[in-house]
């Protein structure tokens, strides 16, 4: 089997984080994004990802390299010249995905983390028969969201509705697709939506199916839901594999921390933590809902929650970070600073407190 991840462009909601590397393989629970997805995947029996991408290619690639022969799957590019939107980028890779087999590929977006239910998806759709499957996941205020209406008892989308004034359901598009070759065949090489252009099409063909997907899901490619993600990730970890979790006095709630990183004594770390490799956190130290990135060091004293730390920083002795802080690669604090929401641009030092949520040049 085949998917195609859909890559797409700059990654601007996650500045300064993709400043440094393309969405995709900004760390998250101490691996890429999309490794996650890549690792699931293959799991199922994928062996060859298509990445539909046009950005940065290169790095994306000589990155994967090495994941390629470790996972024992090939791992392609698509390149867009200019963004074709989230179907364009199929028709674009159509000879990559269409090769006679007849066999259904996967299409998935690089931001969405779940727990990847693939073998059901692959069952129910070969079992419904229809053209193409949608994942879809319940959400609690679907007036932010295009809506997937849906008949309860076969499972068929009926129709779509674009941020619902009136309650008409609860079940959004998860971002994560099963479909059949013939597929491509209903879309052109132009920027073209996905969601708006092809799906209703299928839709009113009677051809496309929904599964409700189960366990967690999160759009991470923003801050905020990247900090709630990690959160249900490692929720979810708790529950699979909990061997995989730090323990200890030191440690509240779940924490994830890789075995290379060092921490010093009378710390307290927890809950929903994410700890990278070759970290050094020092004695005394304080962190809550956070992820710190590879090559971190925390100084003694230091206090950190609800923040993302970009790899190779350090954090000074007695400072303190929170409220959504964001420190790009290669970022120095200073001893005793404080910063409240600061958005920090990578190769910086910073000297004087943040007090406010701003953007440091």
């Amino acid at each position: 089997m085949k998917a195609l991840i859909l890559v797409g462009g700059f990654g601007t909601r996650l500045r300064p984080l993709t400043l440094s590397f393309p969405k995709p393989l900004v760390d998250f629970a101490n691996k890429p994004m999309i490794l996650h997805q890549i690792e699931a995947l293959k799991e199922v029996g994928v062996t060859e990802v298509v990445l539909a991408i046009n950005y940065r290619p290169e790095v994306m690639i000589n990155f994967l390299k090495d994941f390629e022969d470790k996972l024992g799957i090939t791992i392609t590019c698509s390149q867009e010249t200019e963004p074709l939107g989230t179907a364009g980028p199929l028709a674009l890779a159509r000879d990559k995905l269409a090769d006679g087999s007849g066999e259904p590929f996967f299409v998935l977006n690089s931001d969405v983390i779940s727990e990847y239910p693939f073998a059901e998806l692959i069952e129910y759709h070969k079992r419904h028969g229809g053209e193409a499957t949608i994942m879809v996941t319940k959400v609690d205020e679907p007036s932010k969201y295009g809506v997937v209406v849906m008949e309860e008892a076969t499972g068929r989308v009926e129709r779509f509705v674009e941020k619902p004034k009136i309650f008409v359901g609860n079940k959004i598009n998860a971002g994560i697709y099963l479909l059949n070759p013939s597929v491509l065949d209903r879309i052109e090489l132009r920027p073209t939506s996905i969601e708006k252009e092809v799906f209703p099409q299928i839709a009113a063909d009677q051809q496309l199916y929904a599964m409700v997907l189960p366990g967690f899901w999160m759009d991470v490619g923003q801050p905020r839901d990247y900090i709630t993600g990690l959160r249900l990730y490692l929720d979810s970890l708790r529950k699979k594999s909990a061997a995989r979790l730090a323990t200890g006095a030191h440690v509240v709630g779940n924490v994830l921390v890789h075995e290379s990183a060092k921490i010093g004594e009378g710390c307290l770390i927890g809950p929903d933590v994410a700890i990278g490799p070759g970290c050094v956190v020092e004695d005394g130290v304080r962190l809550s809902r956070c992820t710190v990135m590879r090559g971190v060091r925390i100084k003694k004293h230091a206090c950190i929650s609800n923040s993302i730390i970009g790899w190779h920083s350090t954090v000074g002795q007695w400072a303190r970070i929170e409220n959504m802080t964001i420190l790009g690669e290669d970022v120095h604090v200073c001893d005793e600073v404080y910063s409240n929401g600061g958005v920090v641009l990578p190769h910086k030092e910073i000297k004087s407190s943040i007090l406010k949520p701003e953007i440091v040049m």
